[in-house]
């Protein structure tokens, strides 16, 4: 069976949820929500995402859509309960416009290096704004690349952006990186929760 074409219109959902729901804790101004994702905030070609999908009841109307990049619809959750999607967005948020991936990059290189990033820096005694360290961040995003069909850089690939240039700093000061690699999962199956 073919699916229905979707009739909701982007500026329908913007305006219905703009009367709704509050925007506070979302990685977008309602202002600007029909051209940025409510995710990741980041301005590219948007999706109408269904809240509850299709498959489970959900209808064509304005409140059960949100608007998203098809980088976040595909992880969006499919579920028949919409309040979990709205969880989803609010746990996501984001107070500034395209930072949602480097955080996550930032997020990512915790759960594989067991340090935060901001501790490395500290460590370090390197300053977030500091630009001889932001320069050198800049020099090994040129040594990463994106996956095939991918136009955008992901969390692994920033990860190891920050990793390479951690390493590049390191050995231009004399120092060396610490190698303190733990699997984020046991043997058990269980989360360490780092």
């Amino acid at each position: 069976m073919a699916r229905e074409r979707i009739r909701t219109t982007i500026p329908e959902i913007v305006d219905y949820w703009a009367k709704h729901t509050g925007e506070c804790g979302l990685s977008v101004d309602f202002a600007e929500a029909h051209e940025r994702c409510w995710r990741c905030g980041c301005q590219r070609s948007l999706e109408r995402c269904h809240i509850v999908p299709a498959s489970l009841g959900g209808e064509d109307t304005p409140s059960n859509f949100v608007i998203l990049c098809k980088r976040c619809h595909l992880d969006n959750p499919n579920v028949a309960d919409p309040e979990v999607m709205w969880d989803w967005l609010r746990a996501y948020g984001v107070p500034f416009y395209d930072t949602f991936w480097w955080v996550n990059g930032i997020e990512e290189y915790k759960k594989i290096y067991g340090r935060s990033y901001a501790e490395e820096l500290r460590t370090r005694g390197i300053s977030p704004e500091d630009p001889a360290f932001k320069a050198v961040l800049d020099e090994q995003r040129q040594k990463a690349s994106y996956h095939f069909g991918d136009p955008h850089l992901n969390i692994a690939t920033l990860a190891g952006i920050i990793r390479m240039a951690l390493k590049a700093y390191d050995a231009a000061h004399g120092l060396e990186t610490e190698r303190n690699v733990t699997a984020y999962i046991n043997r058990n199956g269980f989360w360490q929760g780092k």
